[in-house]
């Protein structure tokens, strides 16, 4: 068995010729570079059993020759994919069992005799060996289509295969590439891309998946794991959110960035002096910035507008503040838009792997256990300090108790595994509500401040109508706000 490390990214056709005439590729190359023809032919059972397991088995035939894969487990970080892989070379264009056997393959338990072929890939593929700042990488430039039944797709990428050195100079190398053509990190393999062909569905949502911590684990490793989680999170639901196929996408990105960014202010508690770090969080921090702003007038119309709306629908007024705030909802999400399919978000991703696979943990390290317990408290009591004799008149100290409980909580679904016990759950359960709350408290003041931006001498009456909504509501909410506090306050910390 073999450990696949491979970055892959996707490149427009054209860009793909002007890349492979550069000079810069020719001052990289160890030897000439050669072009294949690849047609290969991807099996799976018709309920997708494979899939299910995380695996993909191809017969691949390049030329005379017949190579069977078989790909399963391993991660995808900012491009990286790292997968174990069991490659054998067969006689003819035809599974062999036997020899996948033999060369450490396992099949799950009832699938062969229900393979059945589900998608085919055929491309030309350019390789040619790069040495770079000591690294050996293939380059592999792959042209050609996906085809399952009727459906096609194209392939047009480079896929960068680590054969010695640090993985970091694949994202180093990316880097440099990126100077010379546009490219997008491709967070889905081809494997992805035929079965959504075969199975003619849309990308599903992606939800995060918390890495399996460890108390006696380095700081460092679990900060890399963390981090690595979320912008995995991040850069799957990317391309749905610019599709526009779901609100749950864009919903997820957001997600994924505040979780970044909490984790990223741990990092640089951790590594004070970790100036890449400091200039990534500040990069991060404007992305939020611009998608939290598109964020405000997508609650302000669909939760604020729409709702007064539906109890006044024959009010023009209203109707007019909609249009008005709805044009404006477009604008900002162009914006935000724009900034996730820019290449500086490309440029970002591939800074993140390059500063990730160049960590090295100290041996001086505190155990994970022990630094985790020092976070959790650090944000309990920020959270304390934040809500102590706070009534909830004072918009702006409830808005710092939000982000105090935003990043508790963010914190505890990061290392709370590592503290097993009864209370935990309840814990999490009474901040969430508070947390919940105070983001309703939040979403009612930032309303207030885009009601200001829309305000003119014809808009006032209906402005003031909204407002009046807005304080009533805003007092219910009050009162809910002093009662979490209280079960929130009355919590013990579980951690200790």
């Amino acid at each position: 068995m073999a450990i696949e490390t491979e970055l892959k990214l996707h490149i427009a056709p054209e860009n793909l010729i002007r890349l492979k005439r550069h000079p810069f590729l020719r001052s990289l190359s160890a030897s000439r570079a050669r072009t294949l023809k690849l047609y290969s032919i991807y099996y799976d059972t018709a309920d997708l059993e494979l899939r299910r397991q995380a695996m993909a088995l191809r017969l691949r035939r390049a030329g005379k020759q017949f190579v069977q894969t078989l790909k399963g487990g391993g991660e995808v970080s900012a491009g990286l994919h790292q997968r174990n892989e069991w490659e054998t070379p067969v006689p003819s264009e035809q599974l062999d069992f036997a020899l996948l056997k033999a060369g450490g393959g396992q099949l799950p338990h009832g699938v062969r005799n229900r393979l059945q072929p589900v998608f085919v890939t055929e491309f030309s593929r350019n390789v040619r060996m790069l040495e770079f700042e000591g690294a050996e990488i293939e380059l592999c430039m792959d042209s050609g289509e996906i085809r399952a039944g009727q459906s096609t797709g194209p392939i047009s990428e480079l896929e960068l295969e680590l054969k010695s050195g640090s993985p970091q100079q694949l994202f180093k190398l990316a880097l440099a590439l990126l100077n010379i053509v546009p490219m997008d990190v491709e967070h889905t393999s081809k494997a992805e891309y035929g079965y959504l062909l075969f199975s003619g569905a849309k990308p599903s949502v992606s939800k995060v998946r918390f890495p399996a911590l460890k108390k006696l684990q380095p700081v460092t490793v679990a900060l890399q794991s963390l981090i690595s989680a979320f912008l995995s999170h991040v850069q799957s639901n990317v391309p749905g959110a610019l599709l526009k196929l779901d609100e749950e996408y864009l919903h997820q990105v957001r997600v994924g960035l505040r979780r970044l960014r909490v984790v990223l202010a741990i990092a640089q508690r951790h590594r004070p002096d970790d100036a890449e770090l400091a200039a990534l969080r500040l990069q991060m921090a404007r992305l939020c910035v611009e998608l939290g702003r598109a964020r405000e007038w997508d609650v302000f119309v669909t939760q604020t507008l729409v709702p007064i709306l539906a109890r006044l629908p024959d009010h023009d007024g209203l109707r007019e503040v909609l249009n008005a705030a709805d044009r404006m909802r477009k604008h900002q999400h162009a914006g935000m838009e724009g900034s996730l399919a820019s290449q500086d978000f490309q440029r970002l991703l591939l800074r993140f792997g390059a500063w990730m696979h160049g960590l090295q943990s100290a041996e001086s390290e505190a155990t994970l256990e022990k630094f985790a317990t020092r976070i959790l408290d650090k944000r309990s009591k920020q959270v304390l300090v934040h809500g102590k004799g706070l009534l909830g008149e004072d918009p702006a100290q409830l808005h710092a108790l939000r982000i105090a409980c935003k990043k508790l909580r963010y914190s505890i679904d990061m290392f709370g595994a590592l503290f097993p016990g009864s209370k935990s759950g309840n814990y999490l359960t009474v901040l969430t509500e508070l947390q919940d709350i105070l983001g309703v408290l939040n979403d009612i003041a930032v309303a207030h401040r885009l009601l200001a931006e829309l305000d003119n001498a014809a808009r006032h009456d209906t402005l003031m109508l909204v407002r009046g909504w807005m304080e009533h509501d805003y007092a219910e909410r009050i009162a809910e706000f002093r009662k979490a506090w209280e079960r929130y306050a009355a919590q013990k910390e579980f951690w200790h």
